[in-house]
């Protein structure tokens, strides 16, 4: 017997040492590509047999249907789930508090906060609705105060005060958030929360985390770009792209490169644009812009067309994201600027064509106006002849000229040159 105790007591090392967590970070709104990062990352560490995911959060917020996607994702894993708000200073608002809540395990860092839940937040209504739709967002609050209610429920939770964060945008900091039953537990550091969590049952599964080695599990490509992408600053430089991609094709046909970029931008933009609410008069009011610049570019209007459209762009930039949630919302500053950029973009233009309307021909038989030249024969109102470049051209002239002397051309009248004596 005694000979099979070192053999044990190395198996259960092992098992000591093979302990592990997944842990993934949330820093920024919630969207599409956080719900499938969220969801990629349960099944990794259900593949991997880990003790836990971690899920350390920062958010302020984010769509109402990835924020579905994650709680129903969080509800159906068989490995335990702990939502960590961290580090100290960070905030589950808005999306963050139905994620939070919905997780087997809620943690928070000291000086943290949570709350502010109301679906103004989450793009499914606006501070700036029309009474109108007073009845609609009435509907969506209680829907989202009941989506909360059963969360709460569910996981044992301070109800009334998950309710409020809804209806109310009630917001608690960790201290008081762990003294109403909102969360569980307060813990430091990552250390810190493993050891707290450690012996602790979630669904009759008890946690091994004392020591456990934490794998952190980065985002794949895919989900990065689509987290990049979809930023209303990023849509808006897409958007400029297409713009200044597509009407410098129009302008310059057969650039070709400038098209291929214009179509590609345009292209990403409507398939992020499909995630985020988007205020249809904003898009009218930019294409709208579009359609003056470009008018601009083949009419005499010498920029007036232009100055409209920096307007119209502006205010269509503004207008564009605000039905989305507010950490989708485009600064103001970036709306400047994009209007700034576009203004130079096409003064550029419309001032190249307002320089070639005034420009002297360079080209052409017109150029040959004013020049001097010899008279090669006899030149008078019936005909003769000069040199010019090294050619023979026609010439007539009111004044009699013999052959050699220098004439001035005067104009032009088909392929026949109007000359004068040159005194």
């Amino acid at each position: 017997m005694k000979r099979w105790l070192p053999i044990a007591s190395l198996f259960f090392a092992a098992a000591l040492q093979a302990a592990q967590v997944g842990l993934i970070k949330i820093d920024g709104p919630i969207g599409p590509a956080t719900a499938n990062y969220i969801t990629r990352a349960l099944s990794v560490v259900a593949a991997q047999n880990d003790q836990c995911l971690i899920i350390q959060l920062d958010t302020p917020g984010g769509l109402l249907e990835s924020t579905k996607q994650i709680v129903e994702s969080l509800f159906a894993s068989k490995t335990p789930t702990i939502v960590y708000v961290a580090p100290s200073g960070a905030s589950a608002a808005s999306a963050g508090v139905f994620i939070t809540l919905a997780a087997n395990v809620a943690a928070m860092a000291p000086n943290t906060t949570i709350g502010a839940a109301h679906p103004v937040e989450m793009g499914i209504g606006s501070d700036n609705e029309a009474s109108t739709n007073d009845i609609m967002r009435q509907k969506l609050e209680n829907y989202a105060a009941s989506f909360m209610e059963n969360i709460a429920d569910k996981r044992h939770r301070n109800v009334a005060w998950a309710k409020s964060a809804v209806l109310q945008s009630k917001a608690i900091p960790s201290e008081k958030a762990l003294s109403m039953n909102v969360i569980d537990l307060i813990a430091t550091n990552l250390p810190d929360l493993l050891q707290k969590l450690n012996g602790r049952s979630v669904d009759s599964r008890v946690l091994h985390t004392a020591g456990a080695r934490i794998v952190t599990i980065p985002m794949v490509l895919s989900e990065y770009l689509f987290q990049l992408f979809w930023q209303p600053e990023v849509m808006m430089l897409l958007m400029l792209v297409a713009v200044y991609g597509i009407i410098a094709e129009i302008s310059h046909p057969g650039a070709i490169f400038p098209g291929i970029a214009g179509v590609i931008a345009l292209i990403l933009m409507l398939y992020m644009s499909a995630t985020i609410p988007i205020n249809v008069a904003g898009v009218i009011l930019i294409l709208l812009a579009v359609a003056l610049f470009i008018i601009d570019l083949f009419t005499p209007t010498h920029g007036i067309l232009t100055g409209g459209g920096v307007i119209a762009f502006f205010i269509g930039a503004l207008m564009l994201f605000n039905h989305a949630p507010r950490p989708y919302h485009l600064p103001v500053i970036w709306a400047i600027a994009a209007s700034f950029v576009t203004a130079a973009f096409f003064i550029f233009f419309v001032a190249k064509g307002v320089q070639a309307q005034f420009r002297p021909i360079r080209s052409g038989a017109e150029t040959m106006i004013g020049r001097v030249v010899p008279a090669k024969s006899r030149i008078d109102s019936s005909g003769g002849a000069v040199f010019v470049e090294g050619e023979i051209w026609n010439a007539v002239s009111d004044a009699p000229v013999e052959p050699g002397r220098n004439v001035e051309i005067t104009g032009i009248e088909g392929l026949t040159l109007k000359v004068k004596p040159k005194t």
